[in-house]
């Protein structure tokens, strides 16, 4: 409601909520519609499911655990408008809690490695960095943060809009890679800012999470790396992922070593089941925001925690 752009319809998708969050809009924000599910569909099938109910150029998917500024709509327009090509773009997000840091779920463009591991300019695994300007160029990006995802209706839909299986954690990334094989760009507008709370949907603290991100990524690789990547990053990835599992159960988080146990089992069992749609990337297009490194053997072994010193700047 802070938000100042001119031409703007605010809708609140309720995903069949479990407390008094849709009488509380009735009450204080009386002019919202509300659009209801009687299910719980997730971030991927909740938003396919509501936004086949509304005409828009542009959609912003916002999360409710996001809070604006009052002009950060008009950037992110005016930069798709400049450039048809540019399919979705996000805002800087920063920490609404700290806010003089970027915050995990974005921070100022995602990237993604070899490997399939999603960074940001601004964050890398647990190190979030101070915003001091450094990113402050709109850039094409791998991928734009699903916490404040501006996308053109029309293209959202074209290409199938997010993967329902993954129910949460992941599809932007999916989305965002299918359409820079489409030919499309995806940006990062820093003149657009946001704050974010971060896991006020789901705890970062939730072996859920842990799970679905585990697994939606692995599936995520599996249908958008060919089948020539497909042969030896696997091995590598589940490899990675074990050691991962290990250190976790050895630091006393058992749930977190059984919930990345659990996501292999479940992303093998959807392997097999959904052979025909593995294998179908395209080598030939060139993938904005795509680290040929590995962003694990950059941040563990050599030692880089930023951003700017893993991936050269232009």
């Amino acid at each position: 409601m802070a938000s100042s752009y001119p031409n703007l319809q605010i809708i609140v998708a309720d995903n069949a909520s479990s407390d008094d969050s849709v009488g509380w809009v009735h009450k204080y924000y009386p002019a919202v519609t509300i659009l209801k599910s009687e299910i719980n569909l997730g971030f991927a099938g909740g938003y396919n499911y509501f936004l086949k109910q509304v005409e828009a150029d542009y959609y912003i998917l916002l999360n409710s655990d996001v809070q604006v500024s009052t002009d950060w709509i008009m950037p992110m327009v005016n930069l798709m408008e400049k450039d048809t090509a540019i399919a979705a773009c996000q805002p800087k997000i920063l920490s609404s809690e700290a806010p003089a840091y970027f915050e995990y779920a974005g921070a100022s463009g995602g990237w993604m490695d070899s490997l399939a591991y999603p960074f940001s300019r601004g964050r890398i695994f647990d190190t979030v960095e101070k915003d001091e300007g450094q990113y402050n160029d709109a850039a094409p990006v791998f991928w734009a943060s699903g916490a404040a995802f501006c996308i053109r209706a029309k293209i959202f839909h074209q290409v199938g809009g997010f993967y329902d299986f993954f129910f949460a954690h992941q599809e932007e990334i999916d989305l965002c890679w299918r359409l820079q094989t489409k030919g499309y760009k995806i940006y990062v507008c820093p003149d657009a800012v946001v704050y974010h709370l971060g896991g006020g949907t789901l705890s970062a603290q939730s072996s859920r999470k842990a799970f679905l991100n585990y697994r939606n990524n692995l599936i995520m690789a599996a249908r958008n790396w060919t089948w020539r990547e497909l042969v030896w990053k696997l091995p590598l990835r589940y490899a990675l992922d074990a050691i991962s599992a290990w250190n976790l159960f050895l630091a006393g988080k058992p749930s977190y070593w059984m919930a990345i146990f659990k996501a292999h089992i479940h992303f093998t069992l959807w392997f097999f089941r959904n052979f025909a749609t593995i294998g179908k990337g395209d080598s030939k297009v060139h993938l904005y925001g795509n680290y040929k490194g590995s962003v694990v053997w950059s941040y563990f072994i050599l030692g880089k925690r930023y951003f700017s010193q893993i991936v050269e700047r232009n």
